[in-house]
């Protein structure tokens, strides 16, 4: 009976804490439907009228001369590069680090994981000016050169210890029946640690599509603003903004990633819970 009582209150606890934190994005989907004068005049949830003119407008107008399809194209051709050459690159650096004994492994390994105790704005600087002599700016190679040189030292971890919990037998009878490294990675760890590539493609892909700060210092052209800066333009400096349109634009803009993480939610939970372990 008491295990009967705390699994009740845990769940009670639960399901209200669930509730706070979903509560918001339950109201910006319902003032999707409402007027500005409903939005800031009633305080009930559901609107008085359902209209889906927020989202036609909204979608048309963007954030002045180009539509929210434009800005949405744009950050499919930012983030789908970015997500798969990260994902390439961490695996092969994971998979050297977890299978291979070179010079300086451990120095190297160390540096790599330093990196991570460095915060951003110690790189921006260096980084920008490094672009800008390269003439990348106001163009998506900031993002996709990087990620193809595995600079997620998080991610290339995350693999690493993921590949290290595969046993070496398996690599010492792929190598029995003349599989060279390469075939190794493919047909064997690949599949394998799918958990844990699929997990870097859920993060990898939600820090790019949400990313406002690295796109507003190297993209200037607002033909080539993603959707993170697309939606910056619907507000007006004068406050005059249709929230109504605001709130339709942001949905649709979350959607992709709502989309992605309900497809991906039991491998990725599985790859997230089985990355830190070995042996």
């Amino acid at each position: 009976m008491k295990k009967k009582i705390r699994r009740g209150v845990m769940y009670v606890f639960l399901i209200t804490v669930g509730i706070i934190l979903i509560y918001p994005l339950v109201w910006m989907f319902f003032a999707t439907f409402k007027t500005n004068a409903e939005i800031f005049g009633s305080s009930a949830l559901l609107p008085a009228h359902i209209s889906l003119n927020a989202y036609i407008e909204g979608w048309k107008s963007g954030g002045g001369v180009y539509s929210m399809g434009h800005f949405m194209k744009n950050t499919f051709l930012l983030v789908v590069p970015s997500v798969l050459l990260t994902v390439i690159s961490s695996t092969l650096v994971g998979y050297g680090f977890a299978r291979f004994d070179f010079p300086f492994k451990g120095f190297l390994f160390a540096m790599m994981l330093s990196t991570l105790m460095l915060p951003g704005t110690v790189t921006m600087i260096p980084k920008y000016l490094i672009f800008n002599k390269m003439g990348w700016l106001n163009t998506y190679l900031p993002f996709i050169v990087p990620a193809a040189l595995g600079s997620s030292a998080f991610l290339i971890y995350m693999v690493l210890q993921f590949i290290r919990g595969i046993p070496t037998e398996l690599d010492e009878s792929a190598k029995l029946d003349g599989c060279g490294s390469l075939r190794i990675l493919i047909y064997l760890i690949v599949p394998l640690a799918k958990p844990a590539l699929v997990s870097c493609v859920i993060f990898q892909s939600l820090w790019s599509w949400n990313d406002y700060f690295n796109p507003l210092i190297y993209i200037n052209s607002t033909k080539k603003f993603p959707i993170s800066l697309g939606l910056r333009l619907m507000l007006d400096s004068a406050g005059k903004n249709a929230w109504d349109q605001i709130m339709a634009m942001s949905v649709v803009a979350i959607l992709p990633c709502l989309i992605l993480f309900a497809v991906a939610q039991k491998t990725f939970v599985e790859g997230v819970s089985t990355a830190g372990l070995k042996g």
